[in-house]
């Protein structure tokens, strides 16, 4: 990304992130004006909240992990709250709007606003901390999922094939050492034939102490046929070259426009994320990339693409698997809504013609650890392949 659209994007975030905070403490103040002590208290925390996450990431930027780790931990929860402490407020507002064009709300709210307005905000207040302490302790908790597909061609050797799928671990200061081992322990317990990893594995930042646990975690998984993984958009935030070294350590077979065949049964290609066209990178057709390796259609193809866009490459040509993730199944309802009008398949199998699809919902979490719209999953695909004639 280059420097001016770097700062456009901050300058936006920035922008947005006061914007929505100002309306919020504004309403908070007028809620609770007859409770001037609890007001002091509720704006004093408020504050605090609100200068967590960018202070969290100025310590993060000039490597004090340690310091930023609290920081950022309660920043990113309390963007979480902020979401909904928006949605609930903007939605009384909006009541408020209609009842001064139609004068429908009852005349004790009518005779009393302060009161009101104080069950309100505790209502607003008591919601929206609800919604993120479930949806904390929904994402804390990944699902293990099963699916069961065919594929019209044969693999030389064999006749099954047990894939299992983590996308979109988004390791780093928050999704640690912890997370990772849990997930790792689903995994194993999957009993994988072959581990992919489309994209996201690694997030903006891995702190020192936890990167080379991370990296021995990761090794304990037990894949015969292999850990292979393609970069998502993060990976080339983070840094690329540092984020390839990671996973090399760790083990990870990383496909950046490239192909191989396994145990000479099957291909596995992986395509670079979109994110390097716009670092000035060049991103190969699937076409180019199975010629380049000199694969044949007729094994069966196994792609990795971290974005789920234009899945009708996949399908032209001649894929018969492609995994994917990024959407994140939407993971703030209501914004799940809009992730389902964006892609053509935003979460879950999919088919056009001969080539099937499986776009992962993520094994972790980006920003705050919480999940309002859907659930972290790891995904065993058992892959039954055509007899020999």
């Amino acid at each position: 990304m280059r420097r001016s659209e770097m700062l456009m994007f901050l300058f936006t975030v920035l922008l947005v992130y006061g914007s929505i905070n100002a309306y919020l403490l504004r309403r908070g103040w007028q809620a609770f004006s007859e409770r001037p002590a609890l007001r002091g208290i509720l704006m004093a925390t408020a504050g605090i909240l609100i200068l967590a996450y960018p202070l969290g990431r100025i310590f993060e930027g000039s490597g004090r992990h340690g310091a930023a780790l609290p920081f950022m931990l309660v920043g990113s929860l309390y963007m979480a709250l902020m979401l909904y402490l928006f949605l609930f407020t903007l939605g009384i507002d909006l009541l408020r709007l209609g009842h001064a064009l139609v004068r429908w709300f009852p005349a004790t709210i009518v005779r009393h606003p302060g009161k009101a307005g104080e069950i309100a905000g505790f209502f607003v207040l008591g919601a929206a901390l609800l919604i993120v302490a479930g949806g904390a302790v929904n994402a804390a908790r990944p699902t293990a999922r099963t699916l069961d597909i065919t594929v019209d061609k044969t693999a030389a050797g064999l006749e099954s094939l047990n894939i299992v799928l983590a996308s979109d671990i988004h390791l780093g200061l928050i999704n640690r050492c912890g997370r990772l081992s849990r997930l790792v322990e689903i995994i194993n317990g999957l009993n994988p034939d072959i581990l992919v990893l489309p994209g996201d594995i690694v997030d903006e930042s891995v702190p020192e102490d936890q990167e080379e646990r991370m990296i021995d975690i990761l090794r304990t998984v037990r894949a015969p046929l292999g850990i292979y993984a393609v970069l998502g958009n993060h990976e080339y935030y983070s840094g690329l070259e540092k984020s390839l070294d990671y996973l090399k350590r760790a083990g990870v077979i990383v496909l950046q426009d490239e192909a191989v065949v396994v145990g000479g049964a099957f291909a596995v290609i992986g395509r670079k994320d979109p994110t390097a066209v716009r670092m000035g990178d060049r991103r190969l057709p699937i076409g180019e990339i199975l010629e380049t390796a000199g694969i044949s259609t007729d094994l069966p193809l196994i792609l990795l693409d971290h974005q789920p866009f234009r899945l009708e490459e996949a399908e032209e040509a001649g894929i018969d698997l492609q995994l994917s993730g990024h959407t994140h199944a939407g993971q703030f309802f209501p914004l799940s809504l809009l992730n389902r009008r964006i892609y053509e398949q935003y979460w879950g199998y999919h088919r056009r013609g001969k080539t099937q699809y499986y776009i992962s919902s993520g094994a972790g979490t980006w920003g705050p650890p919480v999940r309002t719209g859907s659930r972290s999953e790891v995904v065993a695909i058992r892959v039954t392949f055509k007899s020999p004639e």
